[in-house]
């Protein structure tokens, strides 16, 4: 059976007129954000509408390079037949999937070296990608400073408190982690840097790798018996 969440609908709604797309899973969900589509979340589905302001023509520019990408990814998407499209644009992996790659690194460390390597990647004082974040968040508080509505000084002030407290926090912690990692030049005891090599003095004839048995997992003791009450 085909996954469910390979599917989706973008269509006008018959009562509100309005561009929305359905279904998907976080894949699709980014590239219909991509795409333009703004998320709505709600308790029990997240979907998809267009942002407000666009011309009926526009809508439709939108939903064909959305219907194209999705389709471009291996989704099928059913839609209304103005949206329909052959086009098929090249993709790339976004940015997000090289900072993903660090999580993998991480996953994959057998040394609290190899660790501290990944972390680096986060942590770099100068151009770290949470240096690269600050930089974001300072540069979009700048641009809503002269955007010119009531509230837009509020969302500036917010994102630089964003940048000065909450991300100083999470640089800093990291970074400290980072450091007492590199400082402890360990394996990790839990994961194997086995290459599947088996030396020639094995005495097992099964076996298929040098590495020694895993240790045994000791049964947990039972409860306590409750003490029974005195007379």
């Amino acid at each position: 059976m085909p996954r469910t969440d390979r599917f989706l609908d973008i269509r006008r709604d018959p009562h509100s007129d309005e561009l929305l797309a359905r279904g998907g899973d976080s894949e699709a969900h980014s590239v219909l954000q991509r795409a333009g589509f703004i998320a709505v979340v709600r308790v029990h589905e997240t979907y998809h509408r267009a942002p407000t302001g666009l011309t009926e023509d526009g809508e439709s520019d939108l939903a064909i390079d959305a219907v194209a990408r999705l389709r471009a990814a291996g989704y099928h998407v059913d839609c209304d037949e103005d949206f329909d499209t052959d086009y098929r644009p090249a993709s790339y992996l976004p940015l997000g999937s090289s900072v993903a790659h660090i999580a993998e690194r991480i996953r994959e460390a057998t040394t609290t070296e190899e660790a501290a390597d990944a972390l680096t990647e986060l942590t770099a004082a100068h151009d770290g990608i949470l240096a690269a974040l600050e930089e974001v968040l300072i540069a979009t508080a700048d641009f809503h400073d002269g955007l010119g509505q009531a509230a837009d000084p509020y969302i500036a002030r917010r994102l630089r408190y964003l940048a000065d407290e909450h991300l100083h926090v999470i640089r800093t912690d990291l970074a400290h982690t980072r450091n007492a990692l590199a400082d402890r030049h360990a394996p990790h005891p839990g994961r194997s840097t086995c290459h599947g090599e088996v030396p020639a003095t094995e005495r097992e004839r099964s076996a298929v790798c040098a590495c020694p048995p895993p240790p045994r997992t000791l049964p947990a003791p039972p409860p306590p018996a409750a003490a029974g009450l005195r007379r």
